[in-house]
């Protein structure tokens, strides 16, 4: 992002996640989401490309095999939207959620070298998912990698079905 742009004006205020799909998310997935969201409202970089500026109020959606961001300026006025592909995301969506399985499983009975290891394939591949979104929003949203991450988490948890 460009050092000039105020960080309190290129910015996400407000987030809505489409619940209109959600099943009833285990109490690791609800609380991952909860610091996603909190992490991202207290600290992001949002700029859509030729925006003159927020700060904005972004709803989250998937749509027929589409990443939806419905950008807003406030609750009622719309700023565009960005609509991703979702397949280039699916692989490393299951595995993440294959691996966060795994992880939330050896948290209860594993020796700590293997939790660790576990872990550490865990981020790996959440910054691989965070990197991709970031890449397929350059020329539509400047994003750093922390938001990067903290919308990856977020995207996982909207691809929970039942």
């Amino acid at each position: 992002m460009d050092s000039s742009r105020d960080r309190s004006t290129f910015r996400i205020a407000e987030l809505v996640l489409d619940e209109r799909t959600v099943v009833r998310r285990s109490p690791d997935v609800e609380h991952e989401r909860k610091v996603a969201i909190f992490d991202l409202l207290e600290e992001n970089s949002f700029a859509p490309v030729g925006s003159p500026g927020g700060p904005y109020v972004l709803h989250l959606a998937i749509e027929e095999n589409r990443l939806v961001f419905d950008i807003r300026l406030d609750k009622e006025t719309p700023h565009g939207k960005v609509m991703l592909s979702l397949t280039p995301f699916r692989k490393i969506i299951k595995d993440y959620f294959l691996i966060c399985e795994s992880y939330y499983d050896a948290i209860k009975t594993a020796a700590p070298a293997q939790i660790e290891a576990i872990d550490m394939g865990r981020r790996g591949l959440h910054n691989e998912g965070s990197q991709l979104l970031k890449s397929r929003l350059d020329g539509k949203v400047d994003i750093d990698f922390d938001t990067a991450r903290r919308l990856f988490t977020l995207i996982c948890v909207l691809h929970i079905k039942g």
